[in-house]
């Protein structure tokens, strides 16, 4: 007979570090060239005039101004449309 009792296996022992995504500089507030305004994953929401996203959907301020966000609504590849909420920079 086992003096030991049976381990088992532990399921709920990973974790990861938090992404950091979300709004880095709000509405009204000054960016320069190259900051960061928005971090997301995927297009949820859109660069406009005086913006630029990168390849992981990072929104970066193209030149010196405020920021402002509005919604707009966009067409999907469906032909619907829906409304997402586009940055600038003017």
């Amino acid at each position: 007979m086992s003096k030991i009792k049976a381990g088992g296996s532990s399921k709920n022992n990973r974790d990861s570090a938090g992404r950091r995504l979300g709004v880095k500089i709000s509405g009204g507030q000054k960016a320069t060239v190259g900051q960061i305004i928005i971090r997301q994953a995927g297009m949820s929401k859109r660069p406009g005039p005086g913006t630029k996203m990168s390849r992981n959907f990072t929104i970066h301020a193209d030149k010196d101004g405020v920021v402002a966000y509005k919604t707009r609504r966009f067409q999907t590849f469906t032909g619907r449309t829906v409304p997402r909420t586009e940055v600038s920079v003017s």
